[in-house]
């Protein structure tokens, strides 16, 4: 996309996203550096690409359209010649009835591309604005698809495959250098990569089999078998992956660890590589991290209400710990890296020490754990307390000596952040004790503990609503702690009456569009889940809080009469092209945050059961990540299939 310097300072001015002092700064800081100001802009995080091509649209008006997801007819796409398309930077996504085309460019102001393509299609055209990043991916769906790709690449590597024995006896630098550089088997993983960023996977495990080898993504946390390949390509691919990730291609006894950085799809991409020996050779799981990707806010992960509340408010005291907790692979170091952007200002001293650094952050000083050398958790976590830090993070705590210097630093006027491995948040102040530090000490030192997990986004594209029958309604109410009294229909009058004891005002009650005597409060706050995160004035608890009831759902006792006098309705998965038939996309955190306060803190010192801390919690407005789960359930983010899959099962 051209576009000159006083454009994007018109457009950053007017949309408030940098004032004309700092937009100067910027400025002078490009021309110092020799880097377009629009490219210094989105790589110090300022905008995105696709916010400032979605200001563009509007300020040129030029229709703004996001190809991110877009699958295009082969026919429709195929109107426009690949190496036309490739010179332009210009998509045929769309043709209408009438016969008229639908065109995308990233830079629409490019009169060359538009009179060429004008010559080509006359007039009857429609021209829309989208990201480079958008156009790149959509000219990859010119190629063959994954397997047909794989299956050729394959094909024109029979002459070069080797077997393990071979490459031992001939491992000279000549030779494997021969191997890996070999463009058959080169494509081949750079199609596995470049297929497992556009399927959104986070991991891509290469496994040896008998007789095959198997190429399994994990999409949305969840592994899905993509493919298998012929077993004598096992060590290319194999020593191919190796060579990109500096490791040792001579060594197949032991785990090695590595580290690739390429450009993928249009993105910056750095990926972890890891190989281990196993019976049929060595697997290999790459771990994909998205470094052009900007850290989500607290919102966007989730947190909502009364939880983010306690967060926000903890995280800026001057000292104390806010800790993570939840087992692998649900989502503890991307909160943590979003608790971390909140914090960054120039005037803060920020330090980490994490295994291993998953993503950078500008400003931020990061280290790398490296216990072969002896630089562990305590002793980079003992060294940085002499660095003059404000807010240290350390990736994880997980021995006595660790815990005892992350208290000593909240003690000593620091900001901690750091993860446990426990089931739940309350569950981790216990956890500290096991590790022998006083409970005292953890009262005085602890500010909050957040619980998590990540549950699967319905596709918004299939999901369809249901009503649920009578038992699977019961079966609720004692798996939730759902007070039934918010199921039950009944008048209109009631229903408001309902939602005035819940804390709402009436103007909350007004709002609500299409407010009927034939929902229940379940439904109508499903339908307005902003309210939600509404606090009551009186009592100062939060409305979500006040569906739950207080005792212990396994011991609820139902009252449920007729069927017909109550109501849900929830949504579930179907499945279809733009979520692969999964009927999920997307992932987002369901959480539980303990606040520990005056009255908390005592149970510690007293080192009381966790029983007595969720007790104590509630009293507060804690509502368990079950629950917050649920709510999530009845505004239609979620399915009650994948809750109870996350947290039950």
């Amino acid at each position: 996309m051209r576009i000159s310097d006083e454009e994007l300072k018109q457009i950053l001015i007017e949309n408030h996203l940098l004032s004309e002092v700092k937009f100067n700064d910027y400025l002078s800081e490009a021309k110092e550096s020799k880097v377009p100001l629009y490219n210094l802009l989105i790589m110090k995080k300022v905008i995105s690409d696709r916010d400032l091509v979605k200001l563009y649209g509007k300020e040129t008006g030029i229709p703004y359209i996001d190809l991110a997801d877009f699958q295009i007819d082969k026919k429709v796409l195929k109107n426009l010649p690949e190496k036309i398309a490739r010179k332009y930077n210009t998509i045929v996504f769309s043709k209408e009835k009438d016969g008229r085309f639908s065109l995308a460019m990233s830079d629409p102001g490019d009169i060359q591309a538009i009179q060429f393509i004008k010559k080509k299609f006359g007039s009857n055209l429609r021209i829309f604005i989208t990201p480079q990043s958008d156009i790149d991916l959509i000219l990859d769906q010119y190629k063959a698809g994954f397997s047909e790709e794989i299956s050729k690449a394959i094909e024109e590597n029979k002459e070069i495959s080797v077997e393990e024995e071979e490459l031992e006896e001939t491992a000279t630098a000549d030779t494997v250098k021969e191997i890996v550089q070999e463009a058959p088997i080169a494509r081949a993983v750079k199609i596995i990569l470049e297929y497992a960023v556009k399927s959104r996977a986070s991991d891509v495990h290469i496994e040896p089999r008998e007789t095959f080898i198997q190429i399994r993504y994990r999409i949305d946390g969840v592994l899905r078998d993509t493919m298998t390949l012929p077993k004598q390509i096992m060590y290319s691919i194999v020593t191919r992956v190796k060579i990109l990730s500096n490791l040792r291609i001579d060594e197949h006894r032991v785990p090695q660890d590595g580290r690739i950085k390429l450009k993928l799809a249009g993105k910056s991409i750095s990926i972890r590589v890891s190989t281990l020996p196993v019976m049929d050779g060595e697997k290999v799981v790459m771990r994909i991290l998205d470094e052009s990707t900007k850290a989500a806010s607290l919102e966007e992960l989730g947190f909502r209400g009364l939880a983010l509340k306690v967060i926000k408010r903890n995280l800026h005291r001057p000292h104390g710990m806010t800790l993570v907790t939840g087992p692998t692979g649900s989502g503890k170091s991307t909160t943590l890296y979003s608790l971390l952007t909140l914090l960054n200002d120039i005037g803060v001293n920020i330090s980490t020490v994490e295994d291993p650094v998953e993503y950078r952050i500008p400003g931020v000083n990061q280290t790398q754990v490296n216990p072969a050398v002896g630089m562990t958790f305590a002793s980079g976590l003992r060294a940085l307390l002499r660095q003059d830090p404000d807010v240290i993070m350390v990736g994880e705590i997980r021995d006595r000596e660790t815990a005892e210097m992350a208290v000593h630093a909240s003690l000593t006027g620091h900001v901690v952040l750091s993860t446990l491995h426990t089931n739940s948040a309350i569950g981790s102040l216990p956890r500290l004790e096991d590790m022998e530090i006083e409970p005292f000490l953890i009262a005085s030192t602890v500010n909050d503990v957040i619980g998590q997990r990540l549950v699967r986004k319905l596709c918004p594209d299939c999901k369809q609503q249901y009503s649920l029958d009578h038992k699977v309604l019961e079966q609720l109410i004692c798996d939730f702690g759902l007070k039934e009294e918010f199921l039950k229909i009944e008048n209109v009058q009631k229903e408001k009456k309902k939602l005035l004891n819940l804390g709402l005002e009436t103007k909350d009650i007004s709002a609500l569009a299409g407010f009927t005597g034939k929902k229940s409060i379940a439904q109508i706050l499903a339908e307005k889940p902003e309210l939600l995160d509404k606090v009551s004035a009186k009592t100062g608890r939060e409305v979500r809080a006040e569906l739950f009831i207080e005792t212990d759902p396994k011991t609820c006792r139902l009252s449920l009469g007729k069927i017909d006098a109550y109501h849900l309705d929830l949504y579930k998965a179907v499945g279809c092209a733009k979520c692969e038939q999964t009927g999920y996309k997307g992932r987002l955190g369901i959480y539980e945050v303990v606040e520990v306060t005056d009255e908390i803190g005592s149970l510690i010192v007293r080192k009381a059961s966790e029983d007595e801390l969720s007790a104590e919690a509630k009293k507060n407005g804690f509502t368990n990540m079950y629950q917050d789960g649920f709510t999530k359930v009845l505004s239609g983010i979620t399915s009650i299939e994948e809750l109870v899959r996350v947290t039950q099962e």
